[in-house]
Parts: structure tokens; C-alpha cells; sequence
């Protein structure tokens, strides 16, 4: 039974998490149990898996979206620019925000499916491009790079509140979201075309799954969801800015693959991507609650991660030579007499 947990996506995240929270618990005492210590990395942990979860499909399908470190700021800034700067409704300020989102993942998904340029590619294009268009915008408009924001209660109480002081909101968002994407991926047609898609595309392709349109999905996905969690810290903070956002490129990247998703593709779950985002919040925020120099905090993650790729190699190596043992066959019950 143990053997057979192993050889899931997600047995090196769960594996991870313990470990690294039995690490902090002992180096850092009684501090890092407290609620308020438990809210810190919960509170990266959803901003960062809202953005990890969609780019774990990706990984899955083969591809990769890092224009994400530019979309969680754009949107920040186009909603700070229209409901702070020119005071419109809030509700308008975030449809133009999530349809600009929109807008750039069908940009990054028809462009890798036309032109055949793989995605890091394309995604680094528009990663510059959006950044460099946020930027010139914001200082045409306001003349400045920040906008300040108040938003209304209603949208505070949604999208950016503190709950008992500690826990932000967008904690049960990533938490709906997880439990949507485990039925997405595992649960529906849609998931094992996923899995298709980054097994082999040209098979997909000829088993007659429409890969253009799943693609393109997937990226618009991604970009939305970077986008919405742009608006909530915006919500949160009252204030947009246009350096901001930068970090979930390869903090997103690295909680995908702490969470046993290959970077080859086809391969992975949203549980274990689930678990990696806890695992690496729980690093990021762990070491201010130990006596370690808060520097080190960036050695623990590269060590991680790479013990995090060594572990998911082998346990897909398990689960790629696991052959069940074929039933035993009743026993002929002894006569005593000479075979006929």
C-alpha cells in the first residue's frame, strides 16, 4: 500500500511538506505554530497557487506561460489607472483588467499554435511587451508608477480583506479553485486530454483532440488567473504599482515542480501542485521564524528544488515499471489419485 502512494505525482510534495514543516517547527519553536505564523505562508501560498495551478496544466501539456510576471501588475495598474486614477466603478475596473488578461492569453496561445515558436519564446515576448506597455501607460495617464485606490466594501469583502486580522480572503478562492481544478484534471474528458496533449501532441492531434483550442485555453487561463491575482492585492494593499509581480515567474515554476510535475509534460496532479505551493510558502516565510539568516531562505529553495526533481524522477520511474501481479489461479484440490 505504502509502495503504491509512492508512485503518485504528488507523494514527493506531501513528502516535502512534512518534512519541511517538522524542520521549521523544530528550529523555530513555538513562533512558528502560532496563527499568525500559519497565515503568513497560507497568504503566499493562495496568492502563489491561484497563478501555480494553471501553469501546472501547462507544464503538464508541455507548454509554459512566463508573461504571467507581467500580467499580475498590468491588471493591478489598469484597475488602480480606471476605478483610482479616473474614479469609475470598481466593477468596470476589473472587467477591463480581466479582459485585457483575456486578451493577452489568446495572444500567447494563437501565436505558439500558428507559428510553432515554442512558448517560453512567445511567453518572453509578451512578457516584455506588457511590462514595457504598463509601464508607458501608467506614466502617460497618471505620470507616475504607483496609483493609490480605495476600493468599496462589497469588493473589499470579496476580493481583499484580512479575516481575523491574519488570514486573507483569497484563501478560500484558491481553495475553491484547487477543488475546481482536481475535478478538471482528473475528473473530466478535459483532464486526460491535458495528459494527451503532453504525451506525445501529434497523437492527441489524430485521436481527435482539438489541441489548437485546448492550447489556446490553457493560456488564456493562465493569464486570467495571474490577472485576477493582481486585483485582489490591489484590493487589498489600496495601491497598484508597476514593479510588482515579477516573483511568480519562477516561484510558480518551482511549486509546479516541487508538486511532481515533470518538466518534460504529461505528468502530474493538482494535489501535489497544491501541496508544492504550501511546501514552498512554508520555506519562504519558515526561515523568519528561526534563528538562520534570512539569506539562506533562497539556498533552501535551490536545494529543494532540486531534491524535489531528483524524487519525482524516481517515483515516476516506480510508477512507469509497476506491473500488478496478476491474480493467482484456485489450486486443484489433491485426490490422492493419478492426474487423468
Amino acid at each position: 500500500m505504502f509502495a503504491h502512494l509512492l508512485r503518485r505525482p504528488e507523494a514527493g510534495a506531501v513528502l516535502g511538506m512534512v518534512f519541511v514543516t517538522i524542520f521549521f517547527a523544530v528550529f523555530g519553536g513555538v513562533n512558528f505554530l502560532t496563527g499568525g505564523a500559519v497565515a503568513s505562508w497560507l497568504n503566499v501560498a493562495a496568492n502563489l497557487g491561484i497563478i501555480a495551478i494553471p501553469i501546472g496544466f501547462l507544464m503538464i501539456a508541455g507548454e509554459l506561460d512566463i508573461s504571467i510576471g507581467a500580467m499580475v501588475p498590468a491588471s493591478s495598474m489598469i484597475m488602480g489607472v480606471v476605478s483610482g486614477h479616473f474614479g469609475l466603478p470598481i466593477a468596470a475596473g476589473i472587467a477591463i483588467a480581466l479582459g485585457f488578461a483575456l486578451l493577452v492569453g489568446l495572444v500567447n496561445g494563437i501565436l505558439v499554435v500558428r507559428t510553432n515558436v515554442p512558448s517560453l519564446i512567445v511567453t518572453m515576448g509578451t512578457l516584455f511587451a506588457v511590462a514595457g506597455l504598463t509601464l508607458f501607460g501608467s506614466i502617460v495617464l497618471t505620470g507616475n508608477t504607483a496609483v493609490a485606490m480605495t476600493a468599496p466594501d462589497w469588493a473589499k469583502t470579496l476580493l481583499g480583506s484580512f479575516i481575523n486580522d491574519s488570514f486573507q480572503v483569497i484563501i478560500f478562492w484558491w481553495l475553491g479553485f484547487a477543488a475546481l481544478c482536481v475535478y478538471f484534471l482528473h475528473y473530466s474528458p478535459w483532464g486526460n486530454w491535458i495528459f494527451a496533449l503532453g504525451g506525445d501532441r501529434v497523437s492527441a492531434r489524430n485521436a481527435g483532440i482539438p489541441t489548437d483550442k485546448l492550447t489556446i485555453g490553457l493560456f488564456v487561463l493562465s493569464s486570467v488567473s495571474a490577472a485576477f491575482v493582481g486585483l485582489c492585492q490591489t484590493i487589498l494593499f489600496n495601491s497598484a504599482q508597476v514593479s510588482s509581480g515579477m516573483s511568480f515567474i519562477f516561484n510558480s515554476i518551482i511549486s509546479v515542480v516541487i508538486g511532481g510535475v515533470l518538466l518534460t509534460g504529461g505528468f502530474g496532479s493538482v494535489i501535489g501542485i497544491f501541496f508544492g505551493t504550501i511546501t514552498f510558502a512554508i520555506v519562504n516565510q519558515g526561515i523568519y521564524y528561526t534563528e538562520f539568516d534570512r539569506n539562506l531562505s533562497s539556498l533552501i529553495i535551490g536545494v529543494m528544488l532540486l531534491a524535489a526533481v531528483l524524487m519525482n524522477n524516481t517515483f515516476r520511474n516506480m510508477a512507469l515499471s509497476y506491473t500488478p501481479k496478476a491474480p493467482r489461479a484456485a489450486k486443484t484440490p489433491q485426490t490422492g489419485g493419478q492426474p487423468s
